[in-house]
C-alpha cells in the first residue's frame, strides 16, 4: 500500500514539475515579445501643411442690416410688410331655374313660354331675352340653354316642367245655421239661513248661493266660515 502511495506521489511531483517548466517557458516567450514591441520606435506622421489665414474684412454697418431687420423684439423694424388678403366671398348660390310651360314656333324662330319661378305668371321669351336672373340662349323641343353669371346651363325641357299638383279647390262653405240664443235667467242669491242638518250634531250645512258673511245669525244659529289648506269650510252652529 505504501509502495503505491509513493509511486503516486512521485508521478504527481513529476507532473507538477512539467507544468512549472511549461508555464515558465510561456512566460519567458511572452516577456520577450513584450520587450520587442516596446523596443520598436514609431515614426511620427508629418503634420499637414497650414495655409495662410484669409485676411479679415473691415467691419461695415451694412453687414448687420439683416440682424437689425429681423430682430425678434421689434416688429416695426421688419421692412417686409405682410398684407393680409381677405378670404374670397363664398360663391353666389344659383337661384331656382325658370319653369318651362311650352314652345312656340310660328316660322320666325322658337319661342319658349316660361315663368321666372314656380307660381309666377308665364309669358313668351325669345333667345337673348332675360328670364329673371337667367338669360335665354337657345331652346328647342328637347333642350333649353340658359346663361347665369357667365355660366352656361343646359337642361332638358322635361326637367324644367313644374309637375307640382295644383292646390285643391276650397270646399264650398255650408250655409251657416242660425244660432239660437238661450237666455239663462240669473239665479237669485239664496236666503241667509241654515241648510240641511249634518248628522244630528246640531250643525247645519250652508246653502248653495248663500253669500252672507260669517257671523250672520238666523233661526238661532250663527254662520261660521273657516279657512284651511284645502279651501274654506262653511257651516251653521247653534248660538251659545
Amino acid at each position: 500500500m505504501k509502495r503505491k502511495l509513493l509511486i503516486a506521489n512521485v508521478l504527481l511531483l513529476g507532473l507538477a514539475a512539467g507544468v512549472a517548466v511549461h508555464l515558465r517557458r510561456d512566460w519567458l516567450e511572452a516577456r520577450s515579445r513584450e520587450q520587442a514591441v516596446l523596443a520598436q520606435r514609431i515614426r511620427p506622421v508629418p503634420p499637414p501643411p497650414i495655409g495662410a489665414l484669409p485676411a479679415a474684412e473691415p467691419v461695415r454697418a451694412a453687414g448687420y442690416a439683416e440682424i437689425a431687420q429681423k430682430t425678434l423684439f421689434s416688429k416695426d423694424r421688419n421692412p417686409d410688410v405682410i398684407v393680409e388678403v381677405p378670404a374670397p366671398p363664398p360663391p353666389k348660390p344659383m337661384p331656382p331655374l325658370p319653369v318651362f310651360h311650352g314652345l312656340l314656333n310660328l316660322g320666325d324662330g322658337a319661342t319658349a313660354i316660361l315663368s321666372e319661378k314656380p307660381g309666377a305668371q308665364h309669358r313668351d321669351f325669345r333667345p337673348g331675352e332675360q328670364v329673371g336672373e337667367f338669360k335665354l340662349v337657345a331652346v328647342n323641343n328637347e333642350e333649353i340653354v340658359l346663361e347665369w353669371e357667365g355660366k352656361t346651363i343646359t337642361k332638358k325641357v322635361d326637367d324644367m316642367i313644374d309637375r307640382t299638383p295644383p292646390p285643391p279647390a276650397p270646399a264650398a262653405s255650408a250655409p251657416a245655421t242660425a244660432a239660437r240664443s238661450v237666455s239663462v235667467a240669473p239665479s237669485s242669491p239664496a236666503q241667509a239661513a241654515p241648510g240641511e242638518d249634518l248628522g244630528g250634531r246640531g250643525i247645519n250645512a250652508c246653502q248653495k248661493g248663500d253669500t252672507s258673511p260669517a257671523g250672520t245669525v238666523a233661526g238661532g244659529m250663527r254662520k261660521v266660515i273657516k279657512n284651511n289648506p284645502f279651501g274654506a269650510s262653511c257651516y251653521w252652529e247653534p248660538v251659545k
